[in-house]
This record gives structure tokens, C-alpha cells and sequence, in this order.
């Protein structure tokens, strides 16, 4: 499978409609691999960023769904998109904490939307304890996009939190990041959003989606599969 070059795509669903439609990706990925049959209470870590406000559309998906989930949302977005999503949080009753390792303790799944596509270190506090917390519990962690403090291209730090950092599972939006050929865990490939002269420009090997689904798991060799 070719791997997307390292262009930021978001302008092809612009605006609050982006948000929507890569955190409905997020979910439905929740959902197929933690169902809530394995446990409700979900963290949602999220940074300043894009990233953050995919994980905190996703947070209101899952409150939607019957999942519990808690918002950990340390250096907070300031534009008005994220001002409403949290205000639709509030309204919905998700908590927000401050308490990271506290929270963890009583997860059933973490989700990663720490940061993603754009990052670049180094990690400013608290992140690089959060990391390192990541990195070290037996709670399921799914990261979106990019295993947070991982490079897009050249995958997790050589030292410091993160560098032993492997998520059990990576969704990656519209198309495979270099980073991936470090990554052992499940992978799927989520959103039907790129542009036939985009695939065509950059040489992209997308993986058929069936029939209406919007995520596809995909193999070690690139290929897809349900």
C-alpha cells in the first residue's frame, strides 16, 4: 500500500463538517473494537489541535452510544468551533478532569488525540508524563491518526516518553502515514474523502471500503479486510 505523503488533506471536507465526519470514523472504529460489552468508561485524551477536536466530537459520539466518557483536555483549543464542542459536552453531562493518571485508573479504553498529522516536539507539560502513561498501562489505547510524539515520518522518538509507545490500535485518515511501518499493532484505514486526482496525483494504493462502511482494517501488506 502507498503510504499519503505528508500534505494535510483537511481542506478537501473543510470546516466543522470535517470534524464531524472524522470523529464519526473515530466512533464507528470504537465501536468494532471495543463494543461496550467491554467496558463504558472511556478516556478521551485530547490536545490543542485538529486531533483534539476529533477526540472531542468522538467523546460526544460516545456519550450518544451508551459509552462513559471523560474528556482529559489539558491546554484547550480556543477557537469557536471547540468552545461549542465543549459547550454540547457540558450539556450531555461528560466530564471533564484534570487528573490523568486518577482517570486511567478507572478506563476501560484511552483514546489518543493528543496530537497528530502536524506534531512536532519537543512534548511541553503534561504531556510527556502523559505519554509515558500511555506507554506503560494495560489499558487498550486507540490513537488517531498518529501515535502521539511520534513523527510522521520517522515513526517514535529514539528516548523519552514515547519512544516505547505502541498503541494497540492506529486508525489512520484517508490514507496510511509513513510512520505506520513502525506500528504492530491493528491498523485501519477510515474516510472515503480523498479525490480521485488526488489518489491519482500522489499514487495511492486506497484499499476497497465494502459497501457503505467508512473504516477498513488493513494487513500488514496494505490489503484490505473486514
Amino acid at each position: 500500500m502507498a503510504l499519503c505523503p505528508t500534505e494535510n488533506f483537511s481542506y478537501l471536507c473543510p470546516g466543522s463538517g470535517s470534524e464531524w465526519l472524522t470523529s464519526y470514523v473515530y466512533w464507528t472504529e470504537v465501536y468494532r473494537v471495543h463494543p461496550p460489552s467491554k467496558g463504558r468508561n472511556v478516556l478521551v485524551a485530547c490536545g490543542p489541535g485538529n486531533n483534539g477536536g476529533d477526540g472531542l466530537v468522538a467523546a460526544r459520539h460516545l456519550a450518544h452510544y451508551g459509552y462513559k466518557p471523560t474528556v482529559y483536555y489539558p491546554k484547550q483549543g480556543k477557537n469557536e468551533l471547540y468552545e461549542r464542542l465543549k459547550t454540547q459536552l457540558h450539556n450531555l453531562s461528560v466530564p471533564f478532569t484534570s487528573d490523568f493518571p486518577g482517570s486511567l485508573q478507572t478506563s476501560d479504553l484511552v483514546i489518543d488525540a493528543i496530537f497528530g498529522f502536524s506534531f512536532s516536539g519537543p512534548l511541553r507539560d503534561p504531556f510527556p508524563k502523559v505519554i509515558s502513561l500511555m506507554e506503560e498501562t494495560q489499558v487498550p489505547v486507540l490513537s488517531v491518526d498518529a501515535p502521539s510524539s511520534w513523527d510522521i515520518e520517522a515513526g517514535p522518538p529514539k528516548e523519552g516518553p514515547g519512544a516505547k509507545f505502541m498503541p494497540q490500535t492506529l486508525i489512520s485518515l484517508t490514507a496510511a502515514k509513513p510512520l505506520v511501518k513502525w506500528f504492530k499493532g491493528r491498523h485501519f484505514l477510515g474516510g472515503r474523502f480523498l479525490t480521485k486526482g488526488v489518489v491519482e496525483r500522489y499514487g495511492l494504493d486506497i484499499p476497497e471500503y465494502p459497501g457503505v462502511e467508512q473504516i477498513v482494517e488493513v494487513d500488514v501488506n496494505g490489503e484490505g479486510k473486514l
